[in-house]
C-alpha cells in the first residue's frame, strides 16, 4: 500500500508541477502560510524520527517504513517552505514546481526500493 501511495504522489507531483510551469501560474505568498509550513516541517521530522526509532527498537519493518513515509512528508514541507520563501523574497514563482520535480525523483526512488525489496 505504501508503494502505491508513493506512485500516486509521484503522478500528482509530475502533473501539478508540469501544469504550473506550462501555464505560468504565479502564486501569491503568505506570511501565515510560511509560518504554518515551518511548524508542519518541524512536526513531521520529529514524528519521522520517533517512528523510525520505535520501529528499529521493536524490530517492526512496517513502522520503520512508515517513518520513511513521514520523513517524505517532512521533506515535502521543507521543499514547500523553501519555495514559499523564494517566491516571497525573490519572486521565484517557479520554485514550487521545481521542488515538486525534486520530490518526484525521491518518490520514484522509494517506489523502486519498495517493489524491488532493496532496503
Amino acid at each position: 500500500m505504501i508503494g502505491y501511495a508513493f506512485i500516486a504522489l509521484a503522478i500528482y507531483l509530475r502533473a501539478q508541477s508540469t501544469l504550473v510551469l506550462a501555464t505560468g501560474y504565479h502564486p501569491r505568498h503568505s506570511p501565515l502560510g510560511i509560518a504554518w509550513t515551518v511548524f508542519t516541517a518541524a512536526v513531521m521530522f520529529a514524528l519521522a524520527a520517533g517512528k523510525a526509532r520505535t520501529g528499529l527498537t521493536l524490530g517492526n519493518p512496517v513502522l520503520r517504513t512508515e517513518g520513511r513515509v513521514t520523513l517524505i512528508d517532512g521533506i515535502l514541507a521543507a521543499a514547500v517552505l523553501t519555495s514559499l520563501v523564494q517566491n516571497a523574497a525573490l519572486g521565484w514563482w517557479w520554485a514550487d514546481p521545481a521542488a515538486g520535480y525534486m520530490l518526484l525523483y525521491h518518490a520514484a526512488g522509494e517506489v523502486r526500493e519498495i517493489f524491488t525489496g532493496n532496503h
